[in-house]
């Protein structure tokens, strides 16, 4: 069990610092509440467990083999990025850009650009797949660990949202909170692009 500590500590970390997924769950906590979040959470936790699954069964090896696969990713996050803060920068309470959090479907879809997960399931795959299981059982278990972990955190950044949403009750404030929370996306995205 010792040797899992090592994946426990840096599933925390990665699940738990800022990244896109925590800031449009804040966001999301925000604007909608917990409850209409719930599908976002259990899309970025669903697509973390299809992505670091298909990582650690062999998915990994292309990012070695063909580096140019990370930069393809980066700027296809970077893009995606940039349209969702551009939506949250010019919508306010009730506008039509933002009238629903992301759905599942399109959480779990956002996985496959996000390069920070991209980053969490490689770094899985290549560090921490225990070698003294095959590949399949290790595969589950550090996947199971990883999902386990990751949905109690990002939801914490989703409650963070929504103790923060009676601060923006005014209009004005919460407009504030979404141009910033843009911003913040648009960094984000800029960083990628590094």
């Amino acid at each position: 069990m010792t040797e899992l500590l090592p994946l426990v500590t840096y599933s925390i970390v990665m699940s738990s610092t800022p990244g896109p997924n925590n800031l449009m769950l804040t966001t999301s906590g925000a604007n909608f509440g917990f409850r209409r979040s719930l599908p976002h959470i259990l899309g970025i936790s669903t697509g973390m467990l299809v992505q670091t699954m298909v990582t650690c069964l062999g998915l990994g090896s292309l990012f070695t083999a063909f580096p140019v696969l990370h930069t393809v990713l980066r700027i296809a996050g970077a893009a995606y990025l940039l349209v969702l803060a551009w939506k949250l920068a010019g919508s306010a309470i009730g506008d039509v850009a933002l009238a629903r959090p992301l759905t599942f479907w399109q959480a779990a879809a956002f996985q496959a650009v996000n390069p920070k997960s991209w980053v969490k399931s490689v770094t899985i795959a290549s560090v921490f797949m225990p070698a003294t299981l095959g590949v399949l059982p290790g595969a589950l278990l550090v996947t199971a660990i990883t999902v386990a972990i990751g949905m109690p955190c990002v939801s914490v950044w989703t409650l963070f949202g929504v103790a923060i949403r009676r601060v923006l009750t005014d209009v004005r404030r919460r407009r504030v909170f979404n141009v910033i929370m843009a911003g913040s996306l648009i960094v984000l995205a800029f960083s990628f692009l590094r």
